[in-house]
């Protein structure tokens, strides 16, 4: 764990695995998780509406255990979007978004 969930919506083709990849050295180069701990996946969004008419969006949600500085948590976050922006430039919004796990409450059994 930390998880990097990645939600999108695009009519045109772009390099899933490159994704994937990207997002996995972005954050395992962040300082802030070992990359053995990282699990990264793509989930495609059916249909989307948005209400200023733009038609494709990348959004990561990227849940860690709690305990990292608000400074660590803004640096992957812009680092994210600006690797996925390089990666995706016609991709009209991509955004992300840390969230703190209760490291008392989230539990994970492992065979």
């Amino acid at each position: 764990m930390p998880h990097v969930v990645i939600e999108y919506f695009c009519t045109e083709a772009f390099d899933r695995a490159a994704v994937l990849d990207a997002a996995l050295e972005t954050a395992a180069g962040s300082g802030v998780m070992q990359r053995q701990d990282i699990k990264v996946r793509l989930v495609p969004a059916e249909a989307i509406l948005f209400g200023d008419g733009r038609r494709s969006f990348i959004h990561m949600t990227i849940s860690m255990l709690a305990g990292r500085t608000p400074e660590a948590k803004l640096r992957l976050s812009q680092a994210m979007v600006a690797k996925l922006r390089q990666l995706c430039p016609t991709i009209e919004a991509i955004s992300a978004d840390i969230r703190d796990m209760d490291p008392e409450a989230y539990k994970k059994s492992l065979i």
